[in-house]
């Protein structure tokens, strides 16, 4: 015990240079506690908190306090600080949202972008002028809206007839809430055309507007070039790598991406930038080397570090500035700066600095998958670079051993990172996308140096020669590289037992291995194994029993568990909400049997037996007789409308109606041992929040 105290005491003592680190983290904590909330705080009380703590720990450091006293008050400021600044975002990119239940209206808009297609078709991001029925104030900043056939570019003035509705909340209780993300990105509301897209007659836009309408159409016409040079398969997946542009990726691709674990490649992210910025800083500091009269002159590195940074700046503007590219573009940045400093680039202090400008610019992330994965998987391989072992320069040696034994070693250290980073994404992929990649350690090993050496540079000088017609033969190399990139995903996804599908774990489970990861990462000395299990809380935290039933936000549609499936009402109908409330419980998504089924046009009712579950999906009220033939056949009833008066065979029945859809949004029901239910709907997840409609006080 001793000895154990001893090494431990050893251990903390080591750790002098790096408390600090720990105040990114206590930051971030700060920013997740906002958005956990159930009530929106006041915001004075949190600014004077931060404010408050601030001085204190300015004033310890002044007066000498000792150093366990100012490590306290800072991590305490920090915590504090990310809380405010979650606050004040909310309160910065507050705008009008669409309402619900709308009839169907017209809007009048500059397209500013086409977006990514969903599972209906085409989506292009609208800043709306007019929508009918709404006044000015009431109308959204923008909008996003499925278009039939071909989308029409950025700058064009349209005029779409459709169905408006406020961004989607939860599918279930517990996910994604998509609605919260809309709120931070200025997007009001959804909305499905009904009819064609039409040219319309509109003033000129703000200049900012029209500045960003004007980007995005050169990004577009790139995208467009692209896939004119080499083909719709394989320029889709190669404009997205360069302008962000998803619309020509195909679907079984797509799927193959996922499923052998290279899908991230197609985001851009930490990978293009740094593979961008990295090919950039080399080939400039060679290119100074190369000139002597110039070498002497300057600091090649330094020219070199400038060169990546306006290479990543150009990057971030080619890919249209998505969340993942801002925060892969900060922490590029903050190397190229440790660069000019005279700093090492590569260190857990850079990271850290990153996290906290990231978190202070857009604290939502806190919050996102990408952000969590990204920095988890950075500051795992900052760790491993910390402890990989310094290799030893030989004095002479054949050049074919020093190939041999480079290779070997380009190849352990490859295979270290792959391994390093999949572990530390994989509590995040479990929980958030219920699926792991068997073989993406594999894929993305023989993916590695087509990517780094060949694709993302030949893209890179295809992309920037391309306006100027000379992109041709690099484009060409890039076409090939990508054309072996999709054949080794569809070949891993191809293997028996690709993907795993793992149900989330309650929700606390990913904070802890959040921190169990850091722990690891920041620790220093045996000690910081201590965290491997706390790191696999997603893991090993044991799962509660799945619901019996699920009702869709709205009363749209439902499904019903048997045994290790979700029986699905409506199949065809919002798919992607059944099928992630599926996977998030552990459940085989499958569709309603014709039979023993009484279905019409509004309602379907089981036949014959008492079932589960009836769903009425009319917008009009049933009629006694249609509420008696449903309470008598099910369990549960679920209507979409709000229903006056239940017949009298409803008694003993749980019935739902449009009333408690819209105060509750989806749920899911339990059957207790009293023979009576359980629920959990969203919002009690959801809680009173600007992005929910609960206000920003």
């Amino acid at each position: 015990m001793a000895r154990l105290i001893d090494s431990l005491g050893d251990d903390a003592r080591s750790q002098a240079d790096r408390w600090p680190l720990w105040s990114s983290v206590c930051f971030g904590a700060g920013c997740c506690c906002y958005f956990i909330l159930k009530e929106e705080p006041a915001t004075w009380p949190l600014a004077a908190a931060g404010l408050a703590l601030l001085g204190l720990w300015l004033v310890g450091r002044a007066r000498g306090l000792p150093r366990a006293a100012t490590l306290s008050l800072l991590m305490l400021a920090c915590f504090s600080g990310g809380l405010a600044v979650a606050k004040l975002r909310a309160e910065a990119v507050a705008a009008p949202i669409a309402p619900a239940d709308m009839a169907p209206t017209q809007i009048e808009g500059w397209v500013m972008d086409v977006d990514s297609p969903g599972q209906n078709g085409a989506r292009i991001v609208v800043a709306p002028v007019r929508v009918r029925g709404l006044t000015p104030e009431a109308t959204p900043e923008r909008l996003r809206v499925t278009v039939k056939g071909v989308p029409p570019p950025p700058g064009a003035a349209i005029r779409v007839f459709g169905i408006l509705n406020p961004p989607p909340p939860p599918a279930s209780p517990g996910a994604y809430d998509f609605g919260r993300n809309a709120y931070f990105q200025g997007m009001g509301g959804t909305l499905f055309a009904l009819g064609p897209t039409r040219a319309a007659d509109l003033a000129p836009p703000p200049w900012r507007v029209r500045m960003e309408m004007e980007v995005n159409a050169v990004r577009y016409a790139l995208a467009e070039r692209i896939v004119a040079r080499l083909g719709e398969r394989t320029g889709g997946v190669a404009a997205a790598m360069t302008t962000g542009h998803e619309t020509w990726i195909q679907s079984p691709d797509l799927d193959a991406m996922r499923d052998s674990g290279l899908a991230h490649i197609l985001s851009i992210s930490g990978l293009h930038m740094a593979v961008v910025g990295g090919f950039v800083f080399f080939t400039v500091r060679l290119l100074v080397a190369a000139w002597p009269w110039l070498a002497l002159r300057v600091s090649g590195k330094k020219v070199a570090a400038i060169a990546g940074l306006v290479a990543v700046g150009t990057y971030l503007v080619i890919s249209g500035a998505p969340p993942p590219a801002e925060r892969a573009a900060v922490t590029a940045s903050i190397a190229f700066l440790a660069v000019l400093a005279d700093r090492r680039a590569v260190t857990m202090r850079a990271l850290a600095a990153a996290a906290f400008v990231v978190l202070l610019l857009r604290p939502e992330a806190v919050v996102t998958p990408g952000f969590q994965m990204s920095f988890a998987a950075t500051a795992a391989l900052v760790a491993l670079v910390e402890v990989w072992p310094r290799r030893i320069r030989e004095f002479a040696a054949p050049w074919p051993i020093v190939m041999v034994q480079r290779f070997g070693s380009w190849l352990l250290a490859a295979c270290a990172a792959s391994l390093v980073a999949g572990m530390a994404t994989g509590p995040f992929a479990m929980q958030h996308f219920n699926r792991t990649a068997v073989y993406g350690l594999i894929a993305n090993l023989a993916t590695a140096p087509l990517a780094d050496f060949i694709m993302m540079p030949a893209l890179a000088l295809g992309a920037a020669l391309e306006p100027l017609g000379l992109g041709a033969p690099f484009l060409w190399l890039a076409g090939k590289s990508v054309d072996a990139m999709l054949a080794i995903g569809h070949w891993a996804a191809s293997l028996p037992g690709a993907v795993q599908a793992i149900p989330s774990a309650p929700a606390a489970a990913l904070p802890v291995a959040f921190l169990g990861i850091l722990f690891m990462c920041l620790w220093r000395g045996r000690w910081r194994w201590v965290g491997l299990p706390f790191a696999a809380a997603v893991l090993i935290w044991p799962r509660p029993a799945p619901p019996d039933v699920w009702i869709g936000d709205g009363g749209a549609n439902a499904a019903y568990r048997q045994g290790e499936q979700a029986v699905v009402m409506r199949p065809a109908v919002r798919q992607f909400a059944s099928d992630l409330w599926s996977r998030r419980r552990g459940l085989e998504a499958v569709g309603r049997s014709s039979e023993g089924w009484t279905c019409k046009r509004s309602f379907c009712a089981p036949e014959g037996r008492e079932g589960a579950l009836a769903l009425w999906w009319g917008k009009v009220a049933p009629g006694a007789e249609q509420m008696d033939q449903m309470c008598r056949s099910a369990e549960v009833v679920s209507v979409r409308a709000v229903v006056a008066a239940l017949p009298p065979s409803c008694e003993g029945r749980l019935v739902l109606d449009g009333a408690d859809h819209a105060r509750g949004g989806s749920v899911e029901l339990w059957r207790d041992e009293a023979g009576g239910w359980r629920a959990l709907w969203a919002a009690e997840v959801r809680g009173r929040r600007p992005w929910s409609g609960g206000g920003t006080d």
